[in-house]
């Protein structure tokens, strides 16, 4: 079983609620266990929400680690949901996000984690700043998964700047040169060809009276929005990385420009791969995250 820590920016966008929705899907099947879910997006109304799907899903004691100061990147339309729904989230108490990232690492067997980064890379980054923490990464971190950037033009723009980065581009930047173990980079033009079907949240969740995700979903999205599926393709892959649902390029370098472009140039000594996604391959990866997210508890 993998060990997996989500490090997220839960609130900015929906997508974050349906990953942490395949992650779940995935520990009940036994193929992960989430050992933590740090938060990058300042503000206890995000980790509440992450506590409600935690005990939603079953599993209440998940610790989630909260960022006290920083980044409030967008607004929130769903984050107040966590008052509907039980959790145990306690803010005087809750951990700071770089506080719980430490302790689960030294916690974890070495070799055994994939960090799974669907926000911003404040936290990880500031691993990078002591030696110890570095040494703590490459003996315990197997690969950091990252939606961020984005590696073909995006609407004829081939310098598209991606939110993950540049809400704070310094850190992506330390990330992309220091980060000291295998990077997999999951771009904008991932998700945006995956778009999670609406028609979903209205007929497959029929197994329960209410479901956080389907009204984190609706308070979120337009009536018949379509949400790609950007942060679940970095929870997917990590755990079924041999079934074929992405490719991941051959190694290289990913660099992160000072104004939050990204560009990618292969290289054998390099330990980045970039995730790409082929037209014959949408329509099954899809039907995957569907039935991850809507799968019974």
């Amino acid at each position: 079983m993998q060990h997996i820590i989500i490090d997220t920016d839960m609130g900015n966008d929906v997508d974050d609620a349906l990953a942490l929705a395949v992650a779940f899907a995935l520990q009940l099947r036994g193929v992960i266990h989430l050992d933590a879910i740090v938060l990058s997006r300042a503000g206890h109304d995000a980790a509440a929400f992450c506590a409600a799907l935690c005990a939603f899903y079953g599993f209440p004691d998940t610790p989630i680690g909260v960022m006290r100061d920083g980044l409030v990147s967008a607004e929130n339309r769903f984050l107040h949901l966590a008052d509907h729904w039980p959790h145990r989230y306690n803010a005087h108490t809750a951990p700071d996000a770089l506080t719980l990232l430490r302790q689960r690492l030294q916690a974890l067997p070495d070799g055994s984690v994939t960090i799974v980064q669907i926000g911003f890379a404040t936290n990880t980054a500031a691993l990078l700043k002591d030696p110890t923490d570095v040494a703590l990464i490459r003996r315990k971190v197997k690969q950091l998964s990252v939606m961020a950037g984005a590696f073909v033009p995006i609407d004829g723009d081939p310098a598209f700047k991606e939110f993950n980065v540049i809400c704070d581009i310094p850190a992506m930047q330390q990330i992309a040169l220091h980060w000291p173990t295998p990077i997999i980079w999951n771009g904008f033009e991932v998700g945006i060809a995956l778009r999670y079907p609406h028609q979903s949240i209205a007929h497959d969740f029929g197994w329960v009276a209410r479901h956080p995700v389907v009204e984190g979903y609706r308070a979120y999205c337009a009536p018949d929005e379509d949400r790609p599926s950007w942060d679940l393709v970095s929870v997917l892959y990590p755990a079924y990385p041999e079934r074929g649902y992405v490719d991941a390029s051959a190694t290289g370098v990913v660099s992160v420009a000072d104004d939050g472009a990204t560009s990618f140039v292969e290289s054998p000594t390099g330990q980045h791969r970039v995730l790409r996604l082929q037209p014959e391959q949408r329509i099954r990866t899809l039907e995957a995250l569907v039935q991850l997210v809507s799968q019974p508890r």
